[in-house]
């Protein structure tokens, strides 16, 4: 089966998900179209979505290969290729909050579109299929720079990095916040603002990073229920037993912590629940702290387990797309590449989505990069892909056996 023919570019119906007048929209909002000529905010945006899907690592890269084939790029909304300064400059100046809106625009509209993406799309194995509520979890990831060239993202005397806080629903496995600041920022601090969206009977999962009482304190008040790890340093009394210890559970009680100011922070009690969880095949000793009071203990175990969510999440993007090698040096060129990345991976979601992909994200990638530049149809390519006729038959036994040399029979 061959596929067939398509009048724009499998660049150009990647980007014809985002709609029309959203990228102009959003450039008036920001400023952006006042600092643009020829170069308008919507080549911008393509050209960057381009050095993502090919995995560009400089701007030339980006220019030559766009320069090279200009023709295909103006039936995509009248692109134009740029020159490298061109496109240094927009990154440079641009507000990349345009690009965190945009972002965030075409994920509601795919999801307004198309709610069963959301909804029926891809789900992390690793959910506990009980739970029928939104499972979120924060965590974040330390994206290295150059220490010498990046000043404003200064982590250590000779290091330099950025931190992209996240917030992941693990029944879309999509990103629903996310923050890309300085490594130097403390996790904690940045907690409120990620919540901020969780509503009452959701669940929050996160790891002792992010643990600080009166934030667990507001989240109860808001009715949100949070699971995470009880740090060793903890003060607290028993105040009671939920349930009897069974199992690998050790014990399940009752706690209020008794330090004067984390008890005014946390006035109320607390669930504890310690258990014996596998971790890379050894058995370990987890304490594990919660608001809730109605699930089982393994519940508990289950939920802080499905937190490796996440960090399959970070390595998913960070192997595939294109956030390790940056091609600019100042916190807005960074914002605008992180960004960016992340709307191309919404996109592929959302075709994988619609084309009923079966296979991996880094598959669906590796496909699409190899035809960005040919007018067939995306859907069609990516039903010839790693498809055959049928499965290779083969025989029980073979008809005759003999040694090289010899005449048979």
């Amino acid at each position: 089966m061959n596929p067939s023919k398509h009048s724009l570019t499998v660049l150009g119906q990647i980007f014809k998900l985002i709609p029309r007048n959203l990228i102009p929209r959003l450039a008036n909002e920001h400023g952006v179209s006042k600092r643009s000529r020829k170069f308008t905010p919507s080549s911008h945006v393509l050209a960057l979505m381009f050095g993502q899907l090919c995995h560009a690592i400089s701007l030339n890269d980006i220019c030559d290969c766009l320069r090279n084939h200009s023709g295909a790029l103006t039936p995509i909304r009248g692109a134009v290729a740029p020159s490298r300064n061109a496109l240094s400059n927009a990154n440079r100046v641009r507000n990349a909050d345009m690009a965190k809106s945009l972002y965030y625009n075409v994920t509601d509209e795919l999801t307004r579109r198309c709610p069963s993406f959301v909804l029926q799309g891809r789900r992390y194995c690793g959910v506990p299929r009980r739970f029928k509520r939104m499972i979120s979890v924060v965590d974040s990831s330390t994206i290295k720079l150059v220490a010498n060239c990046i000043d404003w993202a200064r982590h250590r005397r000779r290091k330099a990095a950025a931190k992209m806080h996240l917030r992941l629903d693990l029944q879309s496995f999509l990103p629903r916040f996310v923050l890309v600041k300085s490594a130097s920022t403390n996790d904690l601090a940045q907690a409120p603002e990620l919540c901020a969206g969780l509503k009452a009977g959701e669940i929050a999962v996160f790891d002792k990073a992010y643990v600080g009482f009166e934030h667990l304190y507001r989240l109860t008040g808001r009715g949100v229920f949070w699971v995470t790890r009880l740090k060793e340093n903890a003060q607290y009394e028993v105040v009671g037993q939920h349930s009897a210890p069974r199992g690998n559970i050790i014990r399940d009680d009752y706690i209020k912590l008794r330090d004067f100011k984390t008890s005014r922070k946390y006035p109320a009690r607390l669930r504890l629940v310690e258990a014996i969880v596998q971790v890379d095949n050894q058995p370990r000793q987890m304490a594990f702290i919660t608001n809730n009071t109605e699930w089982a203990a393994s519940s508990i175990c289950d939920l802080y387990k499905s937190r490796w969510g996440i960090e399959v999440f970070f390595k998913e993007i960070k192997q595939t797309l294109q956030i390790a090698d940056f091609m600019g040096y100042n916190e807005n060129a960074v914002r605008w590449q992180i960004w960016i990345a992340l709307l191309v991976y919404v996109l592929l979601r959302f075709i994988s989505w619609q084309g009923r992909w079966k296979h991996s994200f880094t598959r669906l990638f590796t496909a699409v990069r190899g035809v960005l530049w040919t007018c067939l149809d995306l859907f069609s390519v990516l039903d010839c892909c790693g498809t055959a006729p049928g499965k290779p038959r083969m025989r029980a036994a073979p008809d005759q056996c003999y040694l090289p040399g010899f005449s048979p029979g």
